[in-house]
Parts: structure tokens; sequence; C-alpha cells
């Protein structure tokens, strides 16, 4: 009879242990989330503050205003050098128009000087005009070529001033990207909120000056929530991604999630052995006693529930439930 128990004993010790191993189990595990830090992209005092410390946001939420109207009259500026831009795009295509008629018409004199030199140059030879006749009307087609090449010359100029490559004219390409990059900080004065949000650690007010790319105020992302698990080193050959996992949360005690293993933390930072100076850090341990290491697991909660509101760096019970629910494949840290 003795030795019934003792073999039920050991049989039930095994079974422990292998369940112990098959469905790891952490209670050094906390709710994280994203935290996201919120700058404005133009520099300028708050002159709105919409929102107050530990609210929720919705995507487009407006979170503050900074002073706009700097960036409204350089907007209103550069859209009257667009305008101006336009008229003098207008008046060098006139320009250009008026070049090109008088090149043309300065060539068509040149022409008829030449068909004039041509027809009277062989009448020399026979005394029926005289040399100079004849160097009188070279004189004038040189001048008449000369006039020509000074007007392409203007054409040229001209069409350089006006800056048209192709379809697309550098000058009001130029004044065009001035007014959209001014609408753009018009449009940046009003911070709205990029994702559905916590706002926490609020301590600002109307009237602090918002530098450009310094943080204002951070946002918990609402998109995503997950557990940062803590597992021994020896679980992790039991611990795959995209294994299904029971999370408990001691502020909801009888809340069961749901959650999924994403993946295993791959390094840790640890003193011993850290480099100083260029020399090894190595301290002392006891040979006798074996700490095993703890590694983050993430797992994604895959089931919130509104009604019940996660926090960050609330406390996790986490077990790892292998593939229960997935279909069995191959997973690859």
């Amino acid at each position: 009879m003795g030795g019934l128990i003792v073999l039920a004993t050991i049989a039930v010790g095994l079974y422990v242990v292998r369940l112990y191993y098959l469905y790891p189990r952490t209670d050094d595990a906390y709710v994280r989330a994203n935290i996201v830090g919120t700058a404005p992209h133009v520099s300028g005092p708050i002159v709105e503050l919409p929102v107050h410390d530990n609210q929720r946001v919705k995507p487009g939420q407006l979170l503050f205003v900074v002073d706009p109207r700097p960036y409204k009259s350089t907007l209103d500026r550069v859209e009257a050098l667009l305008a101006l831009t336009n008229l003098q795009i207008h008046a060098l295509d006139d320009t250009i128009r008026s070049a090109r008629a008088r090149e043309a018409q300065l060539a068509a004199a040149a022409a008829y000087d030449r068909q004039y030199l041509d027809r009277i140059e062989p009448l020399l030879s026979r005394h029926f005009v005289t040399a100079n006749d004849v160097f009188n009307a070279r004189s004038r087609l040189e001048a008449d070529e000369a006039a020509v090449a000074s007007a392409r010359s203007e054409v040229r100029k001209a069409e350089n001033d006006l800056g048209q490559y192709g379809d697309i004219n550098a000058r009001r390409k130029a004044a065009e990207a001035a007014v959209y990059d001014a609408k753009l900080n018009v449009e940046y004065c009003y911070v709205r909120a990029p994702f559905d949000a916590y706002i926490t650690n609020l301590n600002i007010a109307v009237g602090q000056y918002a530098n450009e790319g310094r943080q204002v105020m951070s946002l918990v992302d609402n998109r995503v929530w997950y557990v940062m698990a803590n597992f021994r080193e020896n679980f992790l050959s039991h611990i795959r991604p995209g294994m299904t996992a029971d999370v408990f949360l001691l502020s909801y005690p009888n809340k069961h999630f749901r959650g999924r293993v994403q993946g295993v933390g791959w390094a840790l930072y640890q003193g011993n052995g850290a480099t100083i100076e260029g020399l090894p850090q190595v301290e002392a341990t006891l040979n006798w006693v074996r700490l095993s290491q703890r590694f983050p697991v993430r797992i994604v909660l895959e089931d919130s529930d509104p009604a019940l509101p996660l926090r960050m760096g609330a406390t996790a019970v986490v077990t790892i439930q292998g593939y229960r629910g997935t279909p069995r494949r191959s997973h690859k840290q």
C-alpha cells in the first residue's frame, strides 16, 4: 500500500512538473502601451488648450493651438507674391512675343537686303552699278544680320527670365511652394490627436511658449495594449511567437483577457561583464547559487473591453497556453 502511495505521488509530481513547463506562468508582468510625445511643428505661445489631464481623445481631436497670427500673415504675403509672380509671367510672355516679332521683322529685312546684294553684285563688272553701291548694300546686310542676332539674344533672355521648363514654370512653382509651406505652417498651429489615446501627465497651460519639435504633452496609445511578462530562461524553450496566453489583471480579478505572444526578448543588460575604462568588470558570485535570468516576453492583448479600460503599469499574471485556438504551424522567433 505504501508503495502505491509513493508511486502515485511520483506520478502526480511528474504531471505537475510537466504542466509547469508546458504552460509557463509568471506574475512578474505588467500592462504596457506605447507612449507618444506630441510636439508642434511651429513655435509660438499656446492660445488654446481644450483638453485636460487623463482625458481620452479621438483621432483628429484638437489638443492645443499655437498662435497662428504670424503664420497667417506670412501666408497672406506669399499669396500676394504668387499673384504678383503670375502677373510677371504674363508680362514676360508678352515680352517674348514682342521680341520674336521683332526678330522676324529684322530677319525679313535681312533677307531682302541679301537678295538685293545678290542682284547688284553681278552688275558691278558690267558697270551698271558702282562699287560704292555694292559696298552700301553689303553694309546694310551686315547691319541687318547683327540686328537679327541681337533680337534673337533678346528672345533667349526673355525666355530665361520666364523660367519655363517644359510644362513647369520655375517662377510659379517656387511661389506656389512658398504658399504651400505657409499653409502647412498655419495648419501646424492646430495640433490634433493622431490616434485614439489618453492624455497623461499634462503640465502646461494657455500662454506657455511651445517650441518647434519640443514635446508638449504625452499620449498613451490606446490602439494596442500588451503585457511585458518576464519569464525565467528555462521556460523560453516552451514559448514561441503566435502562442496564446491567459492574462489576469489585479485591477480586474474577475476578468479573463486573451493575448498572443508577439515575441521573446533577445538580450538583457548585465552589469557583470560591462567594460569600465577599458577593463572588464567581474562581480563576485557564489558558485553554488545559480539564479535564472528573466527575459521579457511581449504579449499583445486581443480582447480589450471598453468597459474595463487598461492602464499602463498594471500588474498582470500570465500563463502561456501554447497554440490553443491557433492552427499549429511553424513559428519563428
